[in-house]
């Protein structure tokens, strides 16, 4: 019989819920309902401020924010007709206000408050996925390589790849020991450009359109490159932490125009992901599988299929997931797991310890009016 469950997700674009609905039944995946419920400007501009929120801001953001969830939790399950009590478990990846593994105290916090989503909803939540494998020595990311491995790892080998506002890649395949890290930048930087230069009137260059007519500058990509993190050995994560404005600004010679600035920003996000994957893949990738907000890029997509040949780059919808379903769909599966007290991640892919149980649960009651 299949086990339903329901996957929460905001990523670092800060651009909204997503939502998916999901029937597992082994190792077979039903997509039953999914949407994206994007924030107003205001909140999504409250939620890129939270490193600089205090702390009574960032509580009240905690629970608005589990509020939105709740809402978004709520909406699909009315518009697939499904009753919450045939709901196993929601699990919410929350939104990451900061993420900091190599600190002298390595932390992580993720907020959206499951509590609140508990209560509106009547489901069991499970949340906070990523402190746990930090507190045994990982990095807390990327967390879908259990579920990559899971559903894809039967074949040849393959790159999954997921494009948000940051880019994170997960290796796997029949023989295949998996590898998984953050390549770098994904739309954060292309977002942050168009946002800054129209005061937040456009959130994302659509289709790539911009960055399409813009001249690329080597000398910035050149400067950017020498940074760290990309000789850095997986596992590794990153985050807003590195990729945002103080990163960019320093390396133009000139104040660019906006469609240089995107079409600069949209080629260094592909390199690194190419860089990335010849790097440090343990063998060549036949395919890119590839989720994400960054699917609709499609300079981007031109940009990595160029650089992947002879590797095969495909959008994740052709197995029947859309895009922006697969990280909701992987943080299902991970809740599903962590209910059953079975382990829901790779510790060889964030470089804990031991291989640990991830997640922490708030139990569900009957919904109250």
């Amino acid at each position: 019989m299949a086990t339903l469950a329901l996957g929460l997700m905001s990523g670092t674009s800060c651009d909204g819920v997503s939502a998916a609905l999901v029937a597992f039944s082994g190792r077979r995946i039903k997509l039953l309902a999914h949407r994206t419920a994007s924030y107003p400007p205001a909140f999504a501009k409250q939620l890129l401020r939270g490193p600089a929120l205090t702390a009574r801001e960032l509580s009240l953001l905690n629970v608005a924010l589990g509020e939105r969830f709740a809402q978004a939790a709520l909406a699909l399950l009315k518009a697939s007709r499904t009753n919450p009590r045939r709901v196993t478990v929601i699990g919410s990846h929350g939104h990451t206000v900061y993420h900091g593994p190599r600190d002298a105290f390595p932390s992580t916090l993720q907020i959206g408050a499951s509590a609140v989503i508990a209560e509106r909803t009547g489901i069991p939540v499970v949340a906070d996925l990523r402190m746990r494998d930090i507190a045994a020595g990982g990095e807390g990311a990327p967390l879908v390589p259990a579920f990559d491995a899971a559903f894809f790892g039967n074949g040849s080998a393959r790159a999954l790849l997921n494009i948000g506002g940051i880019a994170n890649v997960t290796i796997v395949g029949r023989g295949v020991q998996p590898i998984a890290f953050d390549t770098g930048p994904g739309n954060c930087l292309m977002d942050l450009a168009i946002q800054s230069a129209t005061r937040n009137r456009k959130r994302c260059d659509k289709n790539g359109r911009l960055a399409a007519r813009g001249q690329i500058d080597p000398s910035a990509i050149k400067r950017w490159w020498t940074h760290a993190y990309f000789r850095r050995q997986p596992p590794k994560s990153t985050g807003r932490e590195l990729f945002n404005a103080a990163f960019t600004d320093s390396a133009w010679r000139k104040q660019p125009s906006l469609s240089d600035r995107l079409a600069t920003f949209t080629f260094f996000t592909a390199y690194a992901v190419a860089y990335g994957l010849k790097r440090w893949s343990p063998m060549p990738v036949r395919e890119v599988i590839v989720s994400g907000g960054g699917v609709y890029n499609r300079t981007l997509m031109e940009h990595l299929r160029r650089l992947l040949a002879p590797a095969r780059v495909d959008s994740i919808a052709a197995y029947g997931i859309p895009p922006l379903a697969k990280e909701p769909v992987a943080f299902a599966w991970l809740a599903i797991r962590a209910l059953k007290g079975q382990t829901n991640h790779l510790p060889g892919t964030t470089g804990a310890r031991h291989t640990r149980l991830l997640g922490c649960v708030t139990p569900g009651i009957g919904r109250q009016r």
